[in-house]
């Protein structure tokens, strides 16, 4: 009888410790494309488990002529940085976080009082999604910039085979 017991007890708490143990946890392929009124200028893909971020930094080292010689001017080093984290992920939906800082040049073209031409002044643009859903497959896109230039971000992700 006690022997019955001891095994009756061994196996229910067996069964406990792997009820207890996290699945684990899935992997999302995601790609982005930064689109710049309308043009791809830059793309970032990877494979990240749910419940991690991954961060990629991107640098474009851009000169410009200025002056009323129209000479090469500085360097700015326009950078991209980008941190997606898969919240959530099914067959037929992923949601993602996404923190996005970016250095961008205006479409102006700014001059002297004397009309000798200016480097483009860079800016700073942090956006922050914390929810993004993407249908399986599908791309999706978030809007960061609305003007001067149109910067939106197309996203697709889909659960990693």
């Amino acid at each position: 009888m006690w022997k019955s017991s001891l095994v009756a007890v061994l196996l229910s708490t067996s069964l406990l410790a792997q009820a207890q143990q996290p699945a684990a946890q899935q992997a999302v392929q995601w790609q982005l494309q930064v689109m710049r009124d309308g043009q791809q200028i830059d793309a970032f893909e990877g494979t990240t488990t749910v419940g991690q971020a991954r961060t990629d930094t991107h640098h474009q080292v851009v000169q410009h002529n200025v002056g009323c010689k129209d000479a090469p001017g500085g360097s700015i080093d326009l950078t991209r940085t980008l941190t997606i984290s898969p919240l959530r992920a099914d067959a037929n939906q992923v949601t993602l976080a996404i923190d996005a800082q970016e250095t961008l040049e205006d479409d102006s073209a700014p001059k002297t009082d004397t009309g000798c031409k200016l480097p483009p002044q860079p800016r700073q643009v942090s956006a922050n999604h914390p929810g993004l859903q993407v249908a399986a497959g599908q791309w999706a896109t978030w809007q960061i910039v609305d003007k001067n230039p149109n910067l939106v971000y197309r996203i697709r992700a889909s659960v990693a085979n």
